[in-house]
């Protein structure tokens, strides 16, 4: 039974995940980067530890440092987030051999499910039904891939085997770009991942993605926490989450939640994991690949549940058993997530660097923030640009939505560009207030420019009223008060005439 936590990642994640082992009573530590010394969760852990330079491979991929900081702080278990080294089963597999637990899977379940191509092989076998793509286990080489393109038919993605949130993964139209997007897909996922398999996958046009929340015990109790809407993305990085889905009704819930539990049980899974799927017109549902970690997006899950998912991984990761069954689940509400990143989407989205000046962040009823910043803090290139992400929840999705607009208008942060117009807009799009959009819907269906057209933006208003603020501020400060005739102020006289006729 372990009492200390090493969290191995950094920015919000790194902070939500102190916050659950500090409300369990455990001490926490943290690791860093050069770029990172002054981050938050620096600050949050009881201790923290220099990994190296600022780039990922030489600190937050460098497993090995990890596990040599966590024994000699006397840590006995490991939170690896999300990212960086979270689904890498010969990182499990080197924190158990070193005497430590790893908060997450078994290596065995990372292994099969953590890798794409051999996670389509897994649950083919269970009888789990999976968008038709590379077949079979192992690598290919590129020519071999080249030569099945055709076969499976185009478009199609070609996507990272070893990892998620769009990188590595590379959309195809036609035979003639295979090579080069292959290779850029390669170099793309080695840099994030530090592994250049691919493997490739038919692009459903007009779908929509569906993920299910899994947990699992050692005491082989499965269990979903209902699914979470995630169609809304760009370039396939999601934008914004919603549970539950406006497209999925209480039966096909049960049925993809029962597909869920089984892929999860073909491979014996431990602790918490998502299962993707791809959902048609007809409702008809497809494997896409299974998430061995903790996912960005779980806030929305724990909003409408009312379940920790964190407290509940460390909880099984103690070798307890979990707190609810299936029947214990109960879904309230409905909630929205945005993710709020440094980026300026009036741009194509361009990353946006610089030192945070301020940071007004809303509240109130049924909103929650979850970041890693601060004022004064600065956007580095070298990580994710996500500053914070914003989670509202309603008893009605209407709700849900109108409290998100009113959150993102009070949301104030000065110093850098971020996306939070981009939500605005799509708080304010018909489409989504209607739930009728899919995973293309913001690449093809939406434009920044035709959401502004024939209103004044919200900058254009700000910018207004600063202006007759900064005006009414000058005319006071112009106004000049005479100095009085004594060569002291009236307070003092009169003290000196109270003194002098007492």
């Amino acid at each position: 039974m372990f009492s200390k936590v090493l969290v191995a990642n950094r920015g919000e994640i790194a902070v939500r995940i102190l916050r659950a082992c500090r409300e369990l009573g455990m001490d926490t530590v943290a690791v860093y980067s050069e770029a990172d010394r002054s981050s938050l969760h620096v600050r949050y852990a009881d201790e923290a530890y220099l990994l190296g330079p600022a780039p990922a491979r030489e600190s937050y991929l460098r497993g090995d440092k990890i596990i040599e900081i966590a024994k000699r702080c006397k840590a006995g278990a490991i939170h690896p987030g999300y990212g960086f080294l979270a689904e890498r089963d010969d990182f499990a597999l080197a924190v158990e051999e070193a005497g430590l637990v790893f908060i997450g899977p078994r290596p065995s379940a990372i292994a099969a499910m953590g890798d794409k191509a051999v996670a389509r092989a897994t649950v083919t076998a269970a009888g789990v039904p999976i968008v038709p793509g590379t077949e079979g286990e192992g690598d290919l080489r590129d020519e071999e891939i080249i030569a099945i393109a055709p076969r499976i038919g185009f478009p199609l993605l070609i996507k990272a085997t070893a990892g998620g949130g769009g990188k590595g993964m590379r959309e195809v139209t036609s035979p003639e770009q295979m090579g080069d997007l292959l290779q850029s897909a390669r170099r793309e996922a080695e840099s994030a991942f530090g592994n250049g398999n691919v493997y490739l996958e038919k692009l459903l046009t007009n779908a929509r993605h569906i993920e299910f929340q899994i947990l699992a015990d050692s005491a082989g109790n499965v269990i979903h926490l209902g699914e979470r809407e995630c169609s809304l993305q760009r370039r396939h990085q999601k934008l914004l989450e919603e549970s539950p889905s406006p497209f999925i009704d209480d039966a096909l819930r049960q049925r993809m939640g029962e597909v869920a539990c089984t892929a999860a049980r073909a491979v014996d899974y431990l602790n918490a994991g998502t299962i993707e799927f791809l959902v048609d017109a007809d409702h008809n549902f497809f494997f896409l690949e299974m998430n061995t970690r903790l996912q960005v997006e779980h806030p929305v899950t724990e909003m409408v549940t009312g379940i920790d998912i964190v407290k509940e991984q460390i909880r099984i990761a103690r070798g307890r058993k979990m707190r609810y069954s299936q029947d214990d689940v109960r879904w309230s509400g409905s909630a929205i997530e945005c993710r709020v990143n440094a980026e300026d989407p009036y741009n194509n989205f361009l990353p946006s660097t610089g030192t945070l000046n301020q940071i007004i962040p809303p509240t109130g009823p049924g909103v929650r923030v979850d970041t890693g910043v601060y004022p004064g803090f600065q956007i580095s290139p070298y990580y994710d640009s996500m500053i914070s992400k914003l989670i509202c929840w309603g008893e009605t999705r209407g709700e849900a939505i109108l409290r998100m607009r009113r959150a993102l208008e009070e949301y104030r942060i000065l110093g850098v560009k971020t996306n939070i117009p981009f939500h605005q807009n799509i708080m304010d799009s018909h489409r989504f207030m209607g739930g009728q959009y899919d995973t293309r819907f913001v690449e093809e269906r939406f434009s920044m420019d035709k959401a502004e057209e024939g209103k004044p933006t919200r900058s254009d208003i700000a910018a207004i009223m600063a202006s007759l603020v900064a005006h009414r501020l000058s005319q006071q400060a112009s106004q000049i008060v005479r100095r009085g005739e004594r060569d002291t102020s009236n307070w003092k006289w009169v003290g000196r005439w109270e003194r002098m006729n007492r």
